[in-house]
């Protein structure tokens, strides 16, 4: 039997089919992740609202601006001290939003009763496209 295998001219053809492949595909790609990433802050935010709720169903208020998100996880120890905080919290951990930023909460909000916040890509408050803030009371 002769050698097995696959000679120069054949890898070379393959590596080609495979960079045309890519070139036509990644820029269906490309730009995505952005949108992936927008996406998945709305649905924190709509998670950690969630546990917003709960808070004040428990405790008839939503945690203060100084106790800030951490009260959802453990229970706050300055400020107005919740009397029937649930033990375990009502998040094991608050996310960072997908641009490992914190979320921004607010209480009471400008825009209601709280305003929760991510700031965007560049972690900034303003900004267009992939910098747009994403606001709780201004999700679609």
């Amino acid at each position: 039997m002769g050698n097995r295998g696959f000679t120069l001219i054949e890898i070379m053809v393959v590596i080609t089919i495979l960079a045309i492949l890519a070139a036509l595909v990644a820029p269906k790609f490309v730009g995505k992740t952005d949108d992936a990433r927008i996406v998945a802050a709305k649905v924190q935010i709509k998670n950690i609202e969630g546990a917003l709720a709960f808070y004040k169903l428990d405790n008839a208020a939503y945690p203060s601006t100084e106790q800030g998100l951490e009260a959802l996880v453990n229970q706050p120890t300055i400020g107005q001290i919740p009397k029937r905080w649930r033990k375990g919290g009502y998040l094991s951990k608050i996310p960072m939003d997908p641009w490992s930023h914190p979320y921004a909460y607010f209480s009471p909000g400008s825009n209601g009763d709280y305003d929760l916040i991510s700031y965007g890509q560049d972690g900034e408050p303003g900004g267009e496209g992939e910098n747009a803030d994403i606001e709780s009371w201004n999700l679609e």
